[in-house]
């Protein structure tokens, strides 16, 4: 059995309803939190969204559970179509302690390590409070779209003062961004160049593999 973590993104207004799916899927662990939404007026007619309060719903599930969840996701809030959202899943490579696994399997035995290699990737940026437009503007400028910012307390301790020059035990923001693989590397690089540690953003960077997207627009291949 494999084992997969699922985000939605979706308008404030949906999310009730996005969060019934989750429970009636009977995956586990689901946290739901605000979120605000960051795409550029073109991004924003392009994908009918707006840049008002977005709803943020997290959870683990078996395959054939997450599978079961996009599919009443798509029929019933239409989440494969651009403007209505946007439902990912992040293979889980390990889980720490035997209660644990019981709870996110329900005790049904699990197989091997998933495939990590896939065509999206989850930009994770923690960043210093209220600079969330100047990473963005940073991410842009290497060709992403658009990002989910979710505001967060640090609760690290001096080690990452050491390392970074700043504290990650103050208040923070946290943006998603959703790249495809071959362009990945270079929002990531420009974040860091243009708003990573020394900078007043002070932002750290990391990526996570994407089994599966819904939502997004085809990408144009050149």
């Amino acid at each position: 059995m494999e084992l997969y973590y699922v985000i939605a993104i979706t308008d404030h207004g949906r999310g009730e309803a996005m969060n019934a799916l989750y429970r009636a899927a009977g995956l586990r662990g689901i946290l739901s939190m605000p979120g605000r939404g960051t795409a550029t007026s073109e991004h924003l007619a392009i994908y009918g969204l707006d840049a008002t309060e977005k709803y943020v719903i997290s959870a683990v599930g078996n395959r054939s559970e997450v599978e079961g969840l996009i599919k009443s996701a798509k029929r019933k809030l239409f989440i494969d179509i651009p403007g209505n959202g946007v439902m990912l899943t992040v293979p889980l490579k390990s889980v720490a302690g035997g209660k644990t696994l019981a709870y996110l399997t329900d005790e049904q035995k699990t197989g091997g390590a998933p495939r990590m290699d896939f065509e999206h990737e989850l930009i994770i940026v923690i960043l210093n409070e209220g600079h969330s437009d100047f990473v963005m503007d940073a991410a842009r400028a290497a060709g992403a779209g658009g990002g989910t910012v979710l505001h967060a307390k640090g609760t690290g301790g001096t080690r990452g003062e050491k390392f970074f020059s700043v504290s990650l035990a103050d208040e923070k923001d946290m943006i998603y961004i959703i790249a495809h693989k071959d362009e990945k590397a270079a929002i990531m690089r420009s974040i860091n160049e243009q708003a990573g540690p020394g900078t007043k953003a002070g932002a750290i960077c990391f990526s996570l593999p994407i089994s599966s997207v819904a939502g997004l627009r085809a990408r144009e291949e050149n």
